[in-house]
């Protein structure tokens, strides 16, 4: 069977019609954005938290290791995914 080339039914020829399509944009309810946003922070803290306690734990054996990643970089890299986290959680609470 050949499909249908039915497009004209996706074609919008009223202008009240086009007009209406664009003024229409998907809206969060309140609900929505606050559970979406405290997920994000609260990941956002848990993960800085949980990554630097075992940054703590295991700093003898990274210090004693030949890997050229140390304490700081590994720092950096925790705190730079917990930022970014709580940066998405601000921002879906505002945008």
């Amino acid at each position: 069977m050949a499909p249908s080339n039915n497009d004209s039914a996706w074609d919008v020829k009223s202008p009240e019609a086009k007009r209406i399509i664009s003024e229409d944009q998907y809206d969060d309810c309140l609900s929505c954005r606050v559970t979406g946003s405290a997920a994000f922070i609260g990941l956002g803290v848990y993960s800085y938290y949980t990554g630097m306690n075992n940054l703590r734990n295991q700093e003898q054996t990274i210090m004693q290791s030949a890997t050229k990643y140390k304490m700081g970089s590994r720092r950096l890299g925790i705190a730079t995914i917990s930022a970014t986290l709580v940066g998405m959680g601000i921002w879906r609470a505002f945008n």
